[in-house]
C-alpha cells in the first residue's frame, strides 16, 4: 500500500525528471534565441502563470514567518541558477553540466552533516569529476562550461538552503520568488534575442520549457522542501545527472563516453550514498 510518507520524497523525484526533460528542451531553442533568451522565456511565462493562479499578493508573508530578504534572495537565486546553467549548456553536454551543477546540493547536504565517513562521498564525486574530463574523448568539455555549471552549483546549493526557509509559503512563495527571478533574466533575454522571442515556434516551446522547467517542478520542490530536511531534499536529486543523460540522448542525441557515464555513475553514488548514510547536525 502507498504510504503517504512517500509523497514528499515522490513529488522532489517527479521535479527532478520534470526540470532535466526541460533542460533538454530548453536547449533546442539556444540557435533561436540564445541561452539568456530561453532563460527569459522559461522565467518570464512561468511567472505570469503563477501570479494569476495563486495570487501570491494575498499571502501575509510576516504571518508564514517569511523575510522579505529571505524572498529576495529565493528569486535571486532562482534567476541566477537559471542563467549560469543555461549558458553551460551552450558549451558542454547537458549531462555533462548537471553532473557539475549537482555538486551545489551535495555540498549543501554534506555542510549539515557530521560523519568522517562522508570524505567517502566526496572522494566518490570527486572521482565522477575526473571521469567527466578524462572520457571526453570528443572534446566536448569546453572550460567556459565547466566554469558556468560550477557557478551554477554554487547557487543551486543556495536554493537549496534558502528555499526551505521560503518554503513556509508554499506555491505563493514560488509565485514571488519566479516573479524575482523574471526581472532579472527577462531584460537579459530581451537584449540578446529581442523580437524573436515572440515568435510562435518559441513562444510554443517556451512554454513547454516554463511548465517542465519551472511551474511544476518548483512547485514540487516547494512541497518537499515543506516535509523534507534541507540535506535529505538535496541529495534526493541524486539522479539528476542520470536522468539528465537519458534526456540529453533522447532529445539532443547527445552522448557520452562509457568513462563519463561511469563518472556520472561516481556522482550519483556519492549522492545517494550521502542520502542514506550522512547524519545531520539538526534536521529542522
Amino acid at each position: 500500500m502507498f504510504n503517504h510518507r512517500n509523497v514528499p520524497f515522490a513529488a522532489a523525484f517527479a521535479g527532478m525528471v520534470s526540470v532535466q526533460t526541460g533542460a533538454a528542451f530548453a536547449k533546442t531553442l539556444f540557435p533561436l534565441v540564445g541561452s539568456e533568451g530561453v532563460a527569459a522565456l522559461r522565467l518570464g511565462l512561468s511567472s505570469l502563470v503563477l501570479l494569476a493562479a495563486l495570487k501570491p499578493w494575498r499571502l501575509n508573508f510576516r504571518d508564514a514567518g517569511i523575510s522579505w530578504l529571505t524572498m529576495l534572495t529565493y528569486g535571486v537565486t532562482l534567476a541566477l541558477m537559471n542563467l549560469l546553467i543555461y549558458r553551460a549548456f551552450a558549451y558542454i553536454p547537458v549531462s555533462v553540466a548537471i553532473s557539475i551543477e549537482v555538486m551545489g546540493p551535495l555540498c549543501a547536504a554534506l555542510l549539515t552533516s557530521r560523519r568522517a565517513s562522508d570524505l567517502v562521498w566526496i572522494a566518490l564525486a570527486a572521482l565522477g569529476m575526473v571521469g567527466l574530463a578524462i572520457g571526453d574523448v570528443k572534446g566536448e568539455i569546453d572550460i567556459r562550461g565547466v566554469a558556468f555549471s560550477l557557478a551554477a552549483a554554487l547557487f543551486w546549493g543556495i536554493y537549496v538552503l534558502v528555499g526551505r526557509r521560503a518554503s513556509a509559503g508554499g506555491g505563493q512563495s514560488v509565485a514571488v520568488g519566479m516573479t524575482i527571478a523574471a526581472a532579472i533574466a527577462v531584460p537579459l533575454g530581451v537584449a540578446q534575442a529581442g523580437t524573436a522571442l515572440m515568435s510562435t515556434h518559441v513562444l510554443m516551446v517556451g512554454f513547454s520549457v516554463a511548465v517542465l522547467s519551472s511551474m511544476l517542478p518548483f512547485l514540487l520542490d516547494i512541497y518537499a522542501m515543506r516535509r523534507l530536511p534541507a540535506r535529505v531534499f538535496g541529495v534526493l536529486l541524486s539522479g539528476s545527472p542520470a536522468v539528465s543523460a537519458i534526456a540529453g540522448w533522447l532529445v539532443l542525441n547527445e552522448t557520452l563516453t562509457p568513462t563519463q557515464c561511469g563518472g556520472i555513475a561516481c556522482v550519483v553514488a556519492a549522492c545517494a550514498g550521502c542520502a542514506l548514510f550522512s547524519r545531520p547536525r539538526a534536521d529542522a
